[in-house]
């Protein structure tokens, strides 16, 4: 399955989510700020297939996060994640950068599906 790499500073939300993504077979790393992800970006070479993140966070929010990541991994795909209306807001402006921004509250279910279509619109099925 995926590699994807989940970002977020609250560790509760890390921790469901890693285990709702692994139960898809993903292999689910994590980091717990904007910065953390970037140097776990920078060191894997980009060799992730999404980046999972939150927009607010301290150090390095989401959003500079996928500022970065896109200048030096233009084709990873980023899905950002928000409980803020002004956070939304900042996002709608990234069209050409994020693929979607999941609002919080979200199930388990509404963030496996949303993971599910961005693999499946990036990721050709071949057979």
């Amino acid at each position: 399955m995926a590699r994807i790499l989940l970002v977020d500073d609250e560790e509760p939300v890390r921790g469901f989510l890693k285990r709702g993504l692994e139960l898809d077979g993903h292999q689910v790393g994590t980091a717990v700020d904007g910065s953390d992800a970037l140097e776990r970006l920078t060191e894997a070479g980009g060799a992730f297939d999404l980046v999972l993140t939150d927009i607010r966070m301290p150090v390095m929010d989401g959003i500079a996060l996928a500022l970065a990541a896109k200048r030096d991994f233009p084709d990873l795909p980023i899905l950002l994640m928000t409980g803020f209306a002004d956070q939304r807001e900042r996002a709608k402006n990234l069209d050409a950068i994020v693929v979607d921004v999941l609002t919080k509250p979200f199930s388990l279910a509404e963030a496996r599906a949303a993971v599910k279509r961005v693999l499946e619109t990036r990721s050709p099925v071949t057979g």
